[in-house]
Protein backbone atom coordinates (compact mmCIF):
# COMPACT_ATOMS: atom_id res chain seq x y z
CA UNK A 1 0.00 0.00 0.00
CA UNK A 2 2.93 2.34 1.05
CA UNK A 3 4.94 2.08 -2.35
CA UNK A 4 2.37 2.81 -4.93
CA UNK A 5 1.24 6.19 -2.79
CA UNK A 6 4.51 7.45 -2.61
CA UNK A 7 5.03 6.54 -6.38
CA UNK A 8 1.37 8.42 -7.19
CA UNK A 9 2.49 11.37 -4.75
CA UNK A 10 5.97 11.81 -6.48
CA UNK A 11 4.49 11.43 -10.03
CA UNK A 12 2.09 14.21 -8.95
CA UNK A 13 4.96 16.62 -7.79
CA UNK A 14 6.81 16.11 -10.88
CA UNK A 15 3.51 16.77 -13.18
CA UNK A 16 3.08 19.89 -10.35
CA UNK A 17 6.89 20.66 -11.40
CA UNK A 18 6.37 20.51 -14.81
CA UNK A 19 3.01 22.77 -14.88
CA UNK A 20 5.02 25.33 -13.03
CA UNK A 21 7.89 25.40 -15.49
CA UNK A 22 5.20 25.74 -18.59
CA UNK A 23 3.91 28.46 -17.03
CA UNK A 24 6.49 30.24 -15.98
CA UNK A 25 8.19 29.91 -19.10
CA UNK A 26 4.68 30.95 -20.75
CA UNK A 27 4.87 34.15 -19.20
CA UNK A 28 8.53 34.74 -19.74
CA UNK A 29 8.13 34.70 -23.43
CA UNK A 30 4.93 37.03 -23.22
CA UNK A 31 7.28 39.61 -20.99
CA UNK A 32 10.16 39.31 -23.81
CA UNK A 33 7.53 40.78 -26.33
CA UNK A 34 6.39 43.78 -24.33
CA UNK A 35 8.00 46.96 -24.52
CA UNK A 36 9.68 48.34 -21.39
CA UNK A 37 6.73 51.48 -20.56
CA UNK A 38 4.00 48.93 -21.21
CA UNK A 39 5.52 46.01 -19.13
CA UNK A 40 6.02 48.96 -16.39
CA UNK A 41 2.59 49.85 -16.70
CA UNK A 42 1.50 46.01 -16.25
CA UNK A 43 3.56 46.25 -13.34
CA UNK A 44 2.15 48.70 -11.32
CA UNK A 45 -1.18 47.35 -11.68
CA UNK A 46 -0.52 43.75 -11.02
CA UNK A 47 1.43 45.37 -7.40
CA UNK A 48 -1.86 47.00 -6.62
CA UNK A 49 -3.56 43.40 -6.86
CA UNK A 50 -0.65 41.59 -4.99
CA UNK A 51 -0.78 44.75 -2.28
CA UNK A 52 -4.10 45.47 -2.07
CA UNK A 53 -6.27 43.22 -3.02
CA UNK A 54 -4.68 39.29 -2.28
CA UNK A 55 -2.49 41.07 0.25
CA UNK A 56 -0.01 38.40 -0.37
CA UNK A 57 2.88 37.76 2.63
CA UNK A 58 0.83 40.72 3.97
CA UNK A 59 1.48 40.22 7.49
CA UNK A 60 4.91 39.57 6.94
CA UNK A 61 5.61 42.66 5.10
CA UNK A 62 4.01 44.56 7.16
CA UNK A 63 5.58 43.27 10.55
CA UNK A 64 8.58 44.74 8.59
CA UNK A 65 8.20 47.91 7.57
CA UNK A 66 6.66 48.63 11.26
CA UNK A 67 9.51 47.43 12.40
CA UNK A 68 12.13 49.32 10.61
CA UNK A 69 10.10 52.50 9.89
CA UNK A 70 8.30 53.14 13.21
CA UNK A 71 7.42 56.66 12.52
CA UNK A 72 5.81 56.43 8.93
CA UNK A 73 1.69 56.28 8.26
CA UNK A 74 0.22 53.55 7.82
CA UNK A 75 -0.69 55.68 4.32
CA UNK A 76 3.13 55.85 3.62
CA UNK A 77 3.67 52.21 4.44
CA UNK A 78 1.08 50.81 1.98
CA UNK A 79 2.70 53.19 -0.82
CA UNK A 80 6.35 50.67 0.20
CA UNK A 81 4.64 47.67 0.53
CA UNK A 82 3.09 48.36 -3.13
CA UNK A 83 6.12 50.17 -4.49
CA UNK A 84 8.11 46.41 -3.41
CA UNK A 85 5.23 44.20 -5.23
CA UNK A 86 6.15 46.93 -8.82
CA UNK A 87 10.16 46.46 -7.96
CA UNK A 88 10.05 42.68 -7.75
CA UNK A 89 7.69 42.19 -10.77
CA UNK A 90 9.80 44.40 -13.25
CA UNK A 91 12.72 42.51 -11.78
CA UNK A 92 11.51 39.68 -13.53
CA UNK A 93 10.70 41.56 -16.52
CA UNK A 94 14.57 42.29 -16.37
CA UNK A 95 15.61 39.48 -16.04
CA UNK A 96 13.31 38.30 -19.02
CA UNK A 97 14.62 40.51 -21.52
CA UNK A 98 18.78 40.61 -20.36
CA UNK A 99 19.80 37.83 -22.53
CA UNK A 100 18.29 39.48 -25.79
CA UNK A 101 18.59 43.52 -25.08
CA UNK A 102 21.67 43.54 -22.67
CA UNK A 103 24.75 42.84 -24.80
CA UNK A 104 28.60 43.79 -24.75
CA UNK A 105 27.86 46.45 -27.32
CA UNK A 106 25.34 48.28 -25.05
CA UNK A 107 25.76 47.76 -21.48
CA UNK A 108 27.27 50.99 -21.22
CA UNK A 109 23.72 52.43 -21.86
CA UNK A 110 21.99 50.05 -19.20
CA UNK A 111 24.45 50.13 -16.37
CA UNK A 112 26.17 53.12 -14.77
CA UNK A 113 29.35 53.16 -12.30
CA UNK A 114 29.19 56.06 -10.07
CA UNK A 115 32.23 55.08 -8.56
CA UNK A 116 34.03 53.25 -11.00
CA UNK A 117 37.59 53.11 -10.42
CA UNK A 118 36.49 52.23 -6.09
CA UNK A 119 34.06 49.73 -7.21
CA UNK A 120 35.81 47.83 -10.05
CA UNK A 121 39.24 48.03 -8.61
CA UNK A 122 38.51 44.76 -6.32
CA UNK A 123 37.72 42.96 -8.56
CA UNK A 124 40.53 43.52 -11.19
CA UNK A 125 42.65 42.91 -8.53
CA UNK A 126 45.34 39.52 -8.03
CA UNK A 127 44.26 39.24 -4.42
CA UNK A 128 40.69 37.20 -3.88
CA UNK A 129 37.60 39.35 -2.98
CA UNK A 130 34.45 38.62 -1.12
CA UNK A 131 31.17 40.91 -2.66
CA UNK A 132 28.47 40.85 -0.37
CA UNK A 133 25.46 41.82 -1.80
CA UNK A 134 21.55 41.65 -0.11
CA UNK A 135 17.70 41.50 -1.33
CA UNK A 136 18.21 44.86 -2.80
CA UNK A 137 18.05 46.41 -6.60
CA UNK A 138 18.36 43.57 -9.19
CA UNK A 139 20.69 41.76 -7.74
CA UNK A 140 20.57 39.12 -10.06
CA UNK A 141 21.53 41.46 -12.79
CA UNK A 142 24.61 42.09 -10.66
CA UNK A 143 26.23 38.60 -11.12
CA UNK A 144 24.85 38.80 -14.79
CA UNK A 145 26.48 42.36 -15.57
CA UNK A 146 29.88 41.59 -13.66
CA UNK A 147 29.69 37.97 -16.17
CA UNK A 148 29.10 40.29 -19.42
CA UNK A 149 32.08 42.81 -18.62
CA UNK A 150 34.57 39.75 -17.91
CA UNK A 151 34.41 39.22 -14.50
CA UNK A 152 34.35 35.73 -13.29
CA UNK A 153 32.34 35.02 -10.14
CA UNK A 154 31.46 31.96 -8.15
CA UNK A 155 28.45 32.61 -6.47
CA UNK A 156 26.69 30.24 -3.40
CA UNK A 157 22.84 29.51 -4.48
CA UNK A 158 20.02 27.73 -3.12
CA UNK A 159 19.06 25.12 -5.06
CA UNK A 160 15.49 25.47 -6.11
CA UNK A 161 12.52 23.01 -5.56
CA UNK A 162 11.64 22.99 -9.26
CA UNK A 163 14.41 21.33 -11.16
CA UNK A 164 13.06 22.72 -14.51
CA UNK A 165 13.05 25.96 -12.78
CA UNK A 166 16.57 25.61 -11.21
CA UNK A 167 17.94 24.38 -14.40
CA UNK A 168 16.69 27.56 -16.61
CA UNK A 169 17.54 29.89 -13.96
CA UNK A 170 21.13 28.05 -13.55
CA UNK A 171 21.09 29.16 -17.57
CA UNK A 172 20.44 32.80 -17.04
CA UNK A 173 22.61 33.03 -14.15
CA UNK A 174 26.05 30.96 -15.56
CA UNK A 175 25.11 32.67 -19.21
CA UNK A 176 28.23 35.29 -18.91
CA UNK A 177 30.70 33.15 -17.07
CA UNK A 178 29.04 33.69 -13.21
CA UNK A 179 29.67 29.75 -11.80
CA UNK A 180 26.81 28.48 -9.44
CA UNK A 181 28.01 26.10 -5.89
CA UNK A 182 24.88 24.50 -3.65
CA UNK A 183 25.28 26.03 -0.13
CA UNK A 184 25.84 22.54 1.03
CA UNK A 185 29.13 21.16 1.67
CA UNK A 186 30.43 24.20 -0.35
CA UNK A 187 32.98 25.77 2.26
CA UNK A 188 36.31 22.95 0.22
CA UNK A 189 35.52 24.53 -3.20
CA UNK A 190 35.18 27.95 -2.19
CA UNK A 191 38.25 27.81 -0.24
CA UNK A 192 39.79 26.54 -3.37
CA UNK A 193 38.62 29.08 -5.72
CA UNK A 194 39.89 32.18 -2.71
CA UNK A 195 43.47 30.65 -2.89
CA UNK A 196 43.30 31.05 -6.70
CA UNK A 197 42.15 34.50 -6.13
CA UNK A 198 39.20 34.35 -7.29
CA UNK A 199 35.86 36.31 -6.28
CA UNK A 200 32.98 34.68 -4.29
CA UNK A 201 29.94 36.55 -4.64
CA UNK A 202 26.67 35.81 -1.77
CA UNK A 203 23.77 37.73 -0.44
CA UNK A 204 24.44 38.56 3.16
CA UNK A 205 20.98 39.39 4.33
CA UNK A 206 19.76 35.80 5.03
CA UNK A 207 18.71 34.33 8.51
CA UNK A 208 21.84 32.44 10.10
CA UNK A 209 19.55 30.02 12.42
CA UNK A 210 19.85 30.44 16.31
CA UNK A 211 23.83 30.03 16.56
CA UNK A 212 24.71 32.35 13.75
CA UNK A 213 25.98 35.37 14.63
CA UNK A 214 23.59 37.84 15.94
CA UNK A 215 24.24 42.15 15.36
CA UNK A 216 22.28 44.94 14.35
CA UNK A 217 20.59 44.99 10.93
CA UNK A 218 18.41 48.11 10.51
CA UNK A 219 18.25 48.65 13.82
CA UNK A 220 16.92 45.20 15.10
CA UNK A 221 18.78 42.10 15.69
CA UNK A 222 19.36 39.63 12.94
CA UNK A 223 21.34 36.11 12.73
CA UNK A 224 23.95 36.04 10.22
CA UNK A 225 25.66 33.39 8.62
CA UNK A 226 29.61 33.31 10.33
CA UNK A 227 30.76 31.84 6.80
CA UNK A 228 30.81 35.21 5.25
CA UNK A 229 33.15 36.74 7.40
CA UNK A 230 35.03 33.70 7.97
CA UNK A 231 36.00 33.17 3.99
CA UNK A 232 37.34 36.34 3.93
CA UNK A 233 39.19 36.47 7.16
CA UNK A 234 41.17 33.55 6.59
CA UNK A 235 41.87 33.74 3.34
CA UNK A 236 43.03 37.41 3.50
CA UNK A 237 40.61 38.60 0.91
CA UNK A 238 38.96 42.07 1.09
CA UNK A 239 35.29 42.34 1.98
CA UNK A 240 33.13 44.64 -0.50
CA UNK A 241 29.81 45.62 0.11
CA UNK A 242 28.11 45.79 -3.62
CA UNK A 243 24.90 46.56 -5.13
CA UNK A 244 22.82 47.00 -8.63
CA UNK A 245 19.77 49.70 -7.95
CA UNK A 246 17.60 50.42 -10.39
CA UNK A 247 17.24 54.28 -11.66
CA UNK A 248 15.25 56.31 -13.96
CA UNK A 249 13.08 53.31 -15.28
CA UNK A 250 13.46 49.73 -16.25
CA UNK A 251 16.68 48.42 -17.35
CA UNK A 252 18.87 51.07 -16.18
CA UNK A 253 21.09 50.34 -12.92
CA UNK A 254 23.31 51.98 -10.98
CA UNK A 255 26.14 49.33 -10.19
CA UNK A 256 28.14 50.44 -6.80
CA UNK A 257 29.74 49.45 -3.09
CA UNK A 258 29.07 51.06 -0.15
CA UNK A 259 31.98 49.91 1.83
CA UNK A 260 35.54 48.44 1.08
CA UNK A 261 37.08 46.36 4.25
CA UNK A 262 40.76 44.60 4.16
CA UNK A 263 41.30 42.39 6.74
CA UNK A 264 44.83 42.84 6.36
CA UNK A 265 44.04 46.46 7.51
CA UNK A 266 43.95 47.98 10.88
CA UNK A 267 40.19 48.93 10.99
CA UNK A 268 38.75 47.60 13.81
CA UNK A 269 36.16 45.87 11.98
CA UNK A 270 38.73 43.94 10.79
CA UNK A 271 39.41 42.22 14.09
CA UNK A 272 37.23 38.79 14.11
CA UNK A 273 33.86 37.62 12.99
CA UNK A 274 31.17 39.76 14.98
CA UNK A 275 33.03 42.84 13.79
CA UNK A 276 33.08 42.21 10.27
CA UNK A 277 29.66 40.61 10.43
CA UNK A 278 27.99 44.05 11.91
CA UNK A 279 30.44 46.42 9.33
CA UNK A 280 28.65 45.04 6.02
CA UNK A 281 24.93 44.81 7.65
CA UNK A 282 25.90 48.71 8.62
CA UNK A 283 26.88 48.91 4.99
CA UNK A 284 23.86 47.07 3.72
CA UNK A 285 21.37 49.45 5.90
CA UNK A 286 22.98 52.51 4.07
CA UNK A 287 21.57 51.16 0.61
CA UNK A 288 18.30 49.67 1.92
CA UNK A 289 17.64 53.21 3.69
CA UNK A 290 18.43 54.94 0.52
CA UNK A 291 15.68 53.05 -1.87
CA UNK A 292 13.40 51.37 1.09
CA UNK A 293 10.91 50.09 -2.04
CA UNK A 294 13.82 48.44 -3.82
CA UNK A 295 14.48 45.95 -0.76
CA UNK A 296 12.80 42.47 -0.74
CA UNK A 297 10.10 42.70 2.62
CA UNK A 298 8.97 39.49 2.26
CA UNK A 299 11.52 37.18 4.06
CA UNK A 300 11.31 37.05 7.89
CA UNK A 301 14.55 38.88 8.46
CA UNK A 302 14.40 39.34 12.15
CA UNK A 303 13.52 36.57 14.25
CA UNK A 304 13.20 36.02 18.15
CA UNK A 305 16.76 35.61 19.34
CA UNK A 306 17.26 32.62 21.40
CA UNK A 307 17.75 33.21 25.32
CA UNK A 308 20.60 31.23 26.22
CA UNK A 309 21.02 29.73 29.74
CA UNK A 310 24.18 29.66 31.39
CA UNK A 311 24.54 26.46 33.33
CA UNK A 312 24.72 27.20 37.01
CA UNK A 313 28.06 27.01 38.20
CA UNK A 314 28.73 23.92 40.83
CA UNK A 315 28.62 24.50 43.81
CA UNK A 316 32.13 23.68 46.12
CA UNK A 317 31.61 21.21 48.51
CA UNK A 318 31.90 22.42 52.67
CA UNK A 319 34.86 22.22 54.24
CA UNK A 320 34.78 20.03 57.22
CA UNK A 321 35.09 21.39 60.55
Amino acid sequence: MLAPLQGWLSMRRRMQHLLEYVVVRLLIAVVQTLPEDRANRCCHGAAWLLSDVFNVRGKTVEANLERVFPDQGDLRRVEMRRAMWHHLLLMICEIAWAPRRLHRSNWKQHIHFPAGDACLRPMLSSRPAVVVSGHFGNFEMGGYVNGLIGISTLTIARKLDNPHLHRYITRFRAAKGQRLIDKNGCAPEIDRHLAQGGILTLLADQHGGERGCWVDFLGHPASCHKGLALFSLTSKAPMMVGYTQRYDGPMRFIQGATGFLDPLSDDPAAGGVRPMTAWYNDRLAEVVLKCPEQYWWLHRRWRPKPKRVRPAKPVAPAKAA
